[in-house]
């Protein structure tokens, strides 16, 4: 903003200030004006010994009061007048009888500078109401003459209700010809004879004080008319009455005048006799009924709510009957109270010699009367003509200090009255500033400041500001309330200074010095981001920001979620925690989610900014299951509506059942459908009472089940499927056991469930032989040794059989032969395998490949082959004989396997022979090899310590195993975001020597969140990573901010303790492996790109290539065996055992993974083709081709 000297703010007022009520600082003298007073009427209930009324004005000097009652002076002996509190004025009334303060009140407040007054303050007092005690004679009539019941009710406080009563407190039945007034009482057009009763009763209830009074009971006696031929006084024959042309009971007259008051509601009223009873109609002479009239009463009242002018005019009610008509005028009007046409009187404030004009416009109707006084003192015309009265105009002509006071018009018709008080001032004075002078403002970059100068003068004063003894100008700059404020828009840090307010008249001048200082202003420079987390773990939103040191007394960072701020407690058991910059939200749940704000706050100014923090839960349990049959009970549909799915998709459903028959209680899966899916077409069992129940699957895991469905009886059915998985054995010769998987109870479908076993001698018997059983196992006898037989197994039960099984083949026992009367088995395999070689895939894994042994020499059916090596020696450290052994074997006939699980870097020696289910043949030439350098197994400990603000100083322990000779160590580190947990930057050094084990980093980033990753290499390649996080140091303070503290340590201290604890720390290793180290998303560099895809083959070819290799060896069964003289025992899974040997983990990588594209493979699973790895970019160095080992 620039500052010029062409330009000064100058804003006069004009020399007659009008406002409506004119604000005088009260440091300067002027007459009273009535701030506030009890507006009237005041009702007093007999139940009232005490009010109070009030009356508060203000003035220099303060006001001293006095009261009037009906226009005469009025002190009650308990007022007081109070002048040091806010009760000044207060008229209090005590009394046991209330009613003789009745009247209308003024209130006046005085100092030597005039008088102010109150419009009148009318007070009514109302006692019970009663009925007066009288005695009422019975009314008698004849039949057909008209009666009138008169209430006369007492007055009372309004609401006012006027009943018509028996005495038992039954209404009076009211119609057309029997009905009550608006004046209470209750009218007859004509009598009846049924009308005569004694308990006629009036009463009158004012809710307002919850009392209802009761006039006495009144009789009406109605006498029956006589034949005009009869004069006995015992003729009971009826009489009808004679007609009577109608007449008005209410009102009287012919005409009637009505006055109302605009807006008040007008009610004119018929109520006729006659015989018969008449009927009453209404109209609007000359003019159309409003469409807002109502007629109750029987049409014996119109209604018309809030009159207005429009609805004055001259209405006519006839009362017709057969006989004749009457009628009735009303002359209605609508006036007005007085009211000011625009706005009551200003107070001025003028000069010394002027002309003052008071203007006193008002309406109504009657045109109003208005009432001129000064001080509360009525005038008329001056007599030396200075002051002039014209009806609703005063003017003083030349005005004089003298003239000043209050003059009060007073306007007033027949329906009431107003009053405005005005304040006429006239002075001449100089400027009064009444800002303090010096006074200090504070502001923030790009806001606003308004600084004041509050200045009183007459004549009006220009007010004009300076800064650095130059005029302010420009656009930033805006002054307003005549000068007295200066506004600065956008406020910059060159705003700071000294202003000077200049204010001056023709009386003289003043000023005042306004001192402003412009901070920074509080900005929040890292906002939270929108985060995403699972519930039950941590969520963390950081807000950093900066604000103006000198504000640090009144910083605060206030959290709100969802606009409501959030309770922070310093309780264990509170989940919510601030750390700095960091709100914390520890074990969230589905509650914890929407937005969150931080709002940075300082006494001048804030900053807020927004995330939205989304949780992700399982799903919520499906609703409204609903199950429908399909074709038959056991084919149904089951449907549901999924529940939410917590922002993580659901991925399946899993259908669940509960029979009652067998297993009561127990919840088992029956099928499992895809997340977009919200049917299930499910095939049941026979004979069962099943009920469902669903569950919704997504990536946090199983949500909770749904409600169980009722229950769906299935009818029983004969049997769906067969045994399956049939064994057929010959555990000795001239016997075969056939054993299967029996059906479980669910799937018989019915009662009288048994298996049919069928068995014949394949090509040479033609028939079958059948046993029925009911046992999941038959042994057959008496077979010729090792020949196949054609087996069946069928189900059956009450309903039927199952359908057609398809054959099994099998083989009976197999022989033991004698030679030279010496009871020895001789039936083991007689030849060892031949040509024996060895392929070296990678660091652990072999191709071994050799010619299989003739079928004559198995001597029964070929259990398989089994592979056996030895370790011998690790090549570093050759000097060392280990001899530890390890064996596998594989099923059927195969001419190569692949062989895992051996250690790199090792010297090995291997042999294979052939064995059947006696025993194991003899065993091939040896054969030696080695295996190549393998990666490094992890280092075991990673720990960092801070030795300065940028720097971290890291030390390890070398790997357990280095699977070949050590050469180097790779560290990888990377800058992390710690709000959206991403990867900002990487970089990578290659320390050499195998034999270090610490690093310093320097140069690193302050306050930030590093990941160190550290691998030991040997020629092959690099190991897996082992992973430490670590914050650096805060960087030195500029703007003050708001960050979570880190504490530091000195990089000896730090060195000291992982010494001694280093330990401990290899003890906990596999722990440390677990649970350091986060997955970040980033992207990596070349070089990390080439060492991802290294540890990717590494996975394949190392820890997995085991179980795969077991995989394509044989689908049956294969055994590890420590020796050699192990017979092979049945089995599908693969073990593996060993002196140092461990398993491995099953593998979900193909063969494909070792093969290159196009090989085969043929039934058994063995490979076609020489077997060959593939070469990856980047990967673990290997042989050029594959090393064969021949014998």
């Amino acid at each position: 903003m620039t500052l010029a000297g062409s330009l000064s703010l100058r804003l006069l007022l004009a020399l007659t200030t009008m406002a409506s009520g004119l604000n005088i600082p009260l440091e300067v003298e002027q007459p009273p004006t009535i701030i506030t007073y009890t507006s009237g009427p005041i009702i007093v209930l007999h139940f009232d010994t005490a009010i109070t009324v009030k009356c508060k004005a203000r003035g220099n000097p303060p006001p001293e009061y006095r009261w009037e009652k009906d226009g005469q002076a009025f002190v009650p002996p308990n007022f007081q007048t109070i002048r040091a509190n806010q009760t000044k004025g207060l008229l209090v009334l005590h009394s046991e009888d209330m009613s003789k303060f009745e009247g209308k009140y003024r209130c006046y407040a005085s100092n030597k500078l005039g008088t102010a007054m109150t419009n009148e303050i009318e007070i009514k007092a109302f006692s019970i109401p009663k009925f007066p005690k009288e005695t009422l004679s019975p009314i008698v009539v004849s039949e057909g003459e008209p009666i009138t019941l008169k209430c006369n009710p007492p007055e009372g406080v309004a609401p006012r209700l006027i009943y018509w009563m028996t005495v038992d407190l039954q209404h009076i039945e009211q119609n057309e010809r029997v009905s009550m007034g608006t004046d209470g009482n209750l009218y007859f057009s004509n009598a009846l004879k049924n009308d005569s009763r004694q308990d006629y009763g009036c009463f009158a209830a004012f809710n307002r004080i919850r009392t209802i009074v009761q006039k006495n009971a009144m009789a009406v006696v109605v006498k029956r008319l006589k034949p005009a031929n009869d004069s006995s006084e015992s003729s009971h024959t009826p009489v009808a009455p004679p007609a009577r042309i109608p007449s008005l009971l209410l009102p009287s007259g012919v005409q009637t005048e009505k006055v109302l008051l605009k807006g008040e509601d007008l009610q004119l009223e018929c109520i006729p006799e006659g015989f018969p009873t008449p009927s009453v109609k209404w109209i609007k002479m000359g003019e159309v009924m409003s469409p807002r009239v109502k007629f109750n009463n029987y049409n014996k009242l119109l209604s018309l709510s809030a009159v207005e002018e429009s609805d004055e005019g001259k209405y006519m009610c006839t009362a017709e009957n057969s006989a004749g008509k009457a009628v009735h005028y009303f002359d209605v009007i609508v006036e007005e109270p007085p009211k000011w046409l625009t706005e009551p009187p200003q107070s001025q404030l003028t000069v010394i010699g002027s002309d003052v004009h008071i203007k006193c416009s008002v309406s109504g109707k009657p045109q109003p009367a208005i009432t001129w006084r000064r001080n509360g003192v009525m005038f008329r015309d001056d007599p030396d003509k200075r002051m002039q009265v014209f009806d609703d105009t005063v003017i003083l002509f030349n005005a004089k200090a003298e003239d000043s006071g209050v003059y009060q018009c007073e306007a007033s018709n027949r329906h009431g009255n107003i009053l405005a008080n005005v304040n006429i001032v006239i002075m001449n004075m100089a400027p009064l500033i009444l800002t303090e002078n010096n006074q200090e403002y504070a502001a923030v970059v790009g806001k606003e400041i308004t600084m004041n100068c509050s200045v009183f003068s007459s004549p009006p004063s220009s007010i004009s500001w300076t800064k650095d003894e130059k005029a302010i100008e420009g656009e930033g700059f805006l002054a307003f309330e005549s000068g007295q404020s200066l506004k600065i828009i956008n406020a910059e840090k060159g705003d700071s200074g000294k202003y000077i307010c200049v204010a001056s008249n023709m009386e003289g001048s003043s000023a005042v010095t306004a001192v402003l200082d412009v901070k920074d202003a509080t900005k929040i420079v890292g906002p939270p981001q929108n985060t995403q987390v699972d519930s039950g773990k941590l969520a963390k939103l950081m807000c950093k920001t900066e604000y103006d040191a000198s504000l640090q007394d009144t910083f605060e960072l206030v959290w709100r979620k969802e606009n409501k701020e959030i309770p922070l407690s310093s309780e264990k058991n509170s989940r919510y925690s601030v750390k700095g910059a960091m709100l914390e939200i520890m074990n969230v749940n589905l509650s914890d989610q929407g937005t969150y704000t931080c709002t940075a706050r300082t006494s001048l100014d804030e900053d807020s900014a927004t995330a939205v923090l989304t949780v992700r839960d399982v799903p919520d349990a499906p609703i409204k299951l609903d199950l429908s049959e399909l074709d038959s009970p056991r084919n149904v549909v089951l449907s549901w509506i999924p529940g939410s799915d917590h922002n993580s998709t659901v991925t399946e459903f899993v259908v669940e059942y509960e029979e009652n028959r067998w297993e009561p209680g127990r919840w088992k899966e029956l099928q499992r459908v895809t997340g977009n899916q919200a049917t299930a077409e499910l095939k049941l069992y026979g004979n069962l009472n099943y009920q469902f129940r669903v569950y919704a699957v997504n990536a946090i895991g199983p949500g909770p089940p749904s409600e169980p469905t009722e229950r769906h009886k299935t009818p029983p059915a004969a049997p769906d499927r067969n045994p399956e998985n049939i064994k057929i054995q010959g555990h000795h010769p001239h016997q075969m056991e056939i054993s299967w998987e029996p059906l479980s109870p669910v799937e018989r479908n019915g009662p009288g469930f048994e298996y049919k076993v069928k068995y014949r001698q394949l090509g040479v018997e033609d028939s079958f032989t059948e046993h029925m059983v009911n046992r999941s196992v038959f042994l057959v006898n008496n077979t010729p040794t090792f020949v196949p037989y054609e087996i069946k197994i069928l189900s059956r039960n009450s309903y039927g059989w199952g359908p057609e099984p398809k054959p099994v083949t099998g083989y009976s026992g197999e022989d033991v032969v004698f030679w030279h009367c010496l009871r020895e088995n001789v039936s083991v395999p007689t030849a060892a395998p031949r040509d024996i070689a060895v392929e070296v895939i990678n660091t652990t894994v072999l191709r071994v490949s050799w010619t299989p042994v003739p079928p004559a020499t198995v001597r029964g059916r070929l259990g398989g082959y089994n592979v056996h090596w030895v370790r011998r020696r690790s090549l570093l450290n050759p000097d060392k004989i280990l001899d530890l052994s390890h064996s596998m074997s594989f099923s059927g006939n195969r001419s190569h396997v692949i062989v895992p699980g051996l250690e790199p870097f090792s010297e090995y020696k291997l042999t294979v022979y052939v064995f059947n289910k006696k025993g194991n043949g003899p065993k091939s030439d040896p054969v030696t090899f080695n295996t190549p350098e393998g990666v490094p197994e992890q280092v075991t400990v990673l720990t960092s310590s801070i030795i300065q603000r940028d720097s971290v100083r890291l030390e390890w322990a070398q790997p357990p195993k280095s699977n070949g000779i050590l050469t180097s160590y790779l560290l990888q580190y990377h800058l992390i975001n710690e709000t959206a947990l991403e990867v900002i930057d990487s970089k990578e050094i290659n320390i050499t020597g195998a034999d270090t084990n610490h690093w310093t980093l320097q140069g690193l980033k302050g306050d930030s969140l590093y990941r160190f990753d550290l691998r030991a290499c040997t020629r092959a390649g690099c190991g897996p990573p082992q992973a430490e996080e670590s914050r650096t140091d805060f960087p030195e303070p500029g703007a003050a901010s708001q960050e979570s503290s880190f504490s530091t340590h000195g990089w000896m201290i730090g060195t000291m303790c992982a010494v001694a604890l280093l330990t401990l720390v290899v003890v906990i290793a596999c722990f440390l492996r677990k649970n350091k180290g986060g997955k970040y998303a980033g992207t990596p560099s070349p070089q990390r790109q080439e060492n991802l895809a290294m540890e990717k083959v590494k996975e394949k070819e190392e820890p997995h290539s085991d179980t795969e290799s077991q995989k394509m060896n044989d689908d049956t069964f294969c055994d590890y065996s420590d020796s050699d003289e192990k017979p092979l025992k049945g089995g599908s899974l693969c073990s593996l055992k060993g002196d140092d040997a461990t398993g491995d983990s099953v593998s979900r990588y193909t063969l494909g993974d070792y093969a290159d594209g196009g090989r085969e493979f043929n039934e058994d699973g063995s490979f076609i083709g020489e077997y060959s790895g593939h070469r990856h970019r980047g990967s673990v160095s290997e042989p050029n081709g594959p090393s064969l080992v021949n014998v």
